[in-house]
């Protein structure tokens, strides 16, 4: 298992973290990886959703939000907190804690706010306490 931040650097990505989200779920879907988007709460889920079909007009990455009986046959599944669903072997975390349970993969974007970063350098040891191999990415 492993866990790879995500440290946000570019200016089109300040400026629209989302769009590194989608980048990372293009790149998931173009490899054949079915993905699980935790999204933090309803409207960011809503917004994902919303850019996901707009992001690249010359890519389209089939997705959802998570509540109905298709949801596996999605590629990208974008799951709000209130839905509780099967993991996959791809995560893209937005939540505010470390995903527990079994999974290949964790991707975590770290936002460009030194504030918001401190947790997120707390779930990286907790990664690592756990056994997985960590890793950063500048974007």
């Amino acid at each position: 298992m492993r866990a790879d931040f995500y440290l946000i650097a570019k200016p089109r990505f300040r400026e629209e973290p989302l769009r590194l989200v989608c980048e990372l779920a293009r790149k998931a879907h173009d490899s054949g990886q079915p993905t699980l988007v935790l999204a933090r709460d309803r409207a960011q889920a809503e917004a994902l959703d919303d850019l996901l079909w707009a992001f690249d007009d010359d890519a389209y990455v089939p997705h959802q939000i998570a509540g109905d009986e298709e949801d596996e046959l999605a590629p990208v599944l974008i799951v709000p907190p209130e839905m509780d669903v099967p993991l996959r072997p791809l995560l893209i975390n937005l939540r505010d804690a470390a995903v527990e349970g079994d999974f290949e993969r964790v991707l975590e974007v770290v936002p460009a706010d030194d504030a918001a970063r401190g947790p997120l350098r707390a779930r990286w040891t907790q990664y690592k306490a756990r056994g997985l191999q960590v890793s950063k990415h500048d974007m």
